[in-house]
């Protein structure tokens, strides 16, 4: 039988402290298209489905007591989400503009392409990767 192959990646998902600070974040400041929006009862848990422009989605999700990351970015697990843009330099100009610290831009060794990360309100290690 022949290997089957992934078409791409069709969501992320992540879980956050304050739901409010985090939807603010990713709609207002990175400016993420919302899709639906949903609160779970059952789970007392809100669920936001958001879109970049490339059709792929990030599941943002609020659980109560959830445990915060034990470290970055090497923990197990998610080391870290990593954005691809076109205008690098526009997006590190704009994320300062919003308050929000962006590390150096660094080259990557391998690819020769530009690169910087920053953090979401939970610390959660956000990378813009230039194409």
């Amino acid at each position: 039988m022949q290997q089957p192959t992934f078409n791409g990646i069709h969501h992320v998902a992540l879980i956050c402290s304050d739901y409010q600070r985090s939807k603010t974040f990713y709609t207002e400041v990175l400016g993420l298209k919302i899709l639906a929006e949903h609160y779970r009862e059952a789970r007392q848990s809100w669920k936001l489905d958001l879109q970049l422009a490339d059709g792929s989605q990030l599941e943002l999700f609020s659980f109560p007591g959830a445990p915060a990351r034990p470290s970055q970015p090497e923990a197990q697990g998610l080391r870290h989400l990593a954005f691809a843009v076109t205008d690098l330099d526009h997006w590190v100009s704009y994320l300062k503009q919003q308050g929000v610290a962006v590390e150096a831009i660094r080259v990557d060794e391998y690819t020769d392409k530009r690169f910087t990360f920053f953090q979401d309100p939970d610390g959660l290690p956000l990378e813009l990767y230039g194409l």
